[in-house]
């Protein structure tokens, strides 16, 4: 792999010229072209072991199917076939060797050529001679036979991005097991539900962290049902689809090897023409990613509002707490991964977004613009996959419950005349809530002012399990005077 030091250079030539290239560098020209050209945002190619591997993969099915069709000697095509195992089994350690700016003009054109150029010299050097010696193996006439950049880096991006979602997928399993752990802490909390921020009926803060669950429950399945689509590849299409260059076959049998190699059951496109210039996949990936960062900043704004206080807000959960609020006001501690959390989905929505206008962009047969769907779209699967982990650790497995908060704002509030409407109907409710409020009483102590029922009665009908019937468990009252007995 690359080191950083060199004075040592060697000469490599292309359409432009020639320029110097440190003699131990695995790159060569192109590659110091797109450093030249392309100073954009200090994050490097090399900082995507998903996609080195992915590259590397569609060039060894690529030699591999190229000896199939003698395309490639034995000697040429399993040199290429090595190097390419080098970096896919190991990509984390090339970094070095793909140092161009993830934002780039030219379709992706320099990140394949920086492939070809570290594979042709991996390989050359695997075979004894020295780093630059295209006549042995050449980037270009050996390494990228029978292919494109207009088919390698889209098929490699939907690789590396299938790849990085199995990570997201850990951590929302991990986070959506502590939303459930919580609930059925909680399943005995009650508390008052809420809708416009205004009281509506009683439900269990279990209830509340179940839902949570199931919000991000459905976006599992969503965002790997929608996951599968990345499996349909242009690979073999070449220029503009039309597999110019290539031998006949060659399309469905490259796509055999590339399944061979990553496990994944891979499928040509049915039109390779539109495959070629169409990134529709990538936009409604990103719509799945798009809609879990709007769930979980909502989730992030419930746990914000529920914990707000702590002594003039709802406060009915206490979040982990972590520093210093303010450099002003002693003893301020605030929701700080939540808050975290929100602003990752704001990123998020703005990728797609950025994601939205790059898909219309393209023009004719190819869209130019997939450079920046890859960043934006390895951005969103990184920054969700960290938020969701920190969420989880820092913040849900450490929440507790304010239980006699919880229950006393039920009890005192209006919102439990629902369950007397039935009885009493929907207009005297109304008037008992209306006098409630006017003169700051509770339901209980209006409706035995006016003998409309018993204290039995009113006992029975705000029991715990009366509120709460889908949940038979033993209400707060109870447990509190067991504790005490």
């Amino acid at each position: 792999m690359d080191t950083l030091n060199s004075n040592l250079t060697r000469i490599e030539k292309d359409l432009l010229g020639e320029r110097e290239v440190p003699a131990d560098r695995y790159y060569g020209i192109h590659t110091i072209r797109a450093l030249d050209n392309f100073k954009i945002s200090k994050h490097t190619v090399g900082e995507q072991p998903n996609f080195i591997r992915a590259l590397a993969q569609v060039k060894k099915a690529s030699a591999q199917a190229n000896l199939n069709f003698e395309k490639l000697s034995e000697e040429k095509s399993l040199a290429i076939q090595k190097a390419c195992d080098v970096l896919i089994h190991h990509p984390e350690k090339w970094s070095n060797s793909f140092p161009s700016d993830v934002f780039q003009g030219g379709a992706g054109t320099s990140i394949n050529m920086n492939s070809n150029e570290v594979i042709a010299n991996i390989a050359l050097e695997m075979m004894g001679y020295e780093k630059g010696r295209y006549d042995i193996i050449h980037p270009n006439d050996h390494v990228n036979k029978s292919q494109s950049t207009n088919d390698v880096y889209p098929t490699a991006l939907r690789l590396a991005t299938y790849y990085a979602l199995d990570a997201l997928f850990v951590q929302m399993n991990h986070l959506i097991s502590s939303l459930i752990f919580k609930s059925s802490e909680f399943n005995y909390v009650l508390k008052m539900g809420r809708t416009q921020l205004q009281d509506a009926v009683p439900m269990t803060l279990g209830q509340e962290f179940h839902a949570f669950a199931t919000l991000l429950k459905e976006d599992v399945r969503l965002i790997k049902k929608t996951r599968e689509l990345l499996l349909e590849i242009n690979l073999g299409a070449t220029a503009i689809g039309t597999g110019v260059n290539t031998p006949q076959g060659y399309a469905h049998v490259v796509n055999d090897y590339l399944s061979e190699i990553t496990g994944l059951k891979l499928i040509g496109a049915e039109d390779y023409v539109e495959a070629t210039s169409d990134c529709g996949v990538f936009i409604i990936l990103s719509s799945t990613l798009k809609r879990l960062a709007v769930k979980l900043s909502k989730i992030c704004n419930d746990l914000r509002l529920l914990s707000s206080g702590p002594r003039t807000g709802l406060a009915e959960i206490r979040l982990p707490e972590l520093q210093a609020g303010s450099s002003i006001m002693p003893a301020k501690v605030n929701p700080v991964i939540p808050e975290v959390v929100n602003q990752v989905a704001f990123k998020v929505i703005g990728n797609d977004l950025t994601i939205t206008f790059a898909a219309e962009a393209g023009q004719l047969q190819l869209n130019v613009m997939e450079p920046v769907i890859a960043v934006s779209l390895n951005e969103s699967i990184d920054l969700l996959t960290n938020a969701i982990q920190t969420l989880d650790e820092k913040c849900v497995q450490g929440i507790t419950a304010n239980e006699k908060v919880c229950f006393d704002a039920v009890m005192r509030s209006v919102g439990i005349i629902t369950l007397l409407d039935p009885i009493l109907g929907h207009a005297k409710c109304d008037e008992i809530g209306k006098q409630c409020i006017a003169e700051n009483k509770t339901i209980q102590e209006v409706v035995l002012e006016q003998g409309l029922l018993t204290q039995q009665q009113l006992d029975e009908i705000f029991s715990f399990e009366n509120m709460i019937s889908e949940i038979a468990v033993q209400p707060f009252e109870e447990r509190v005077i067991e504790k005490v007995s």
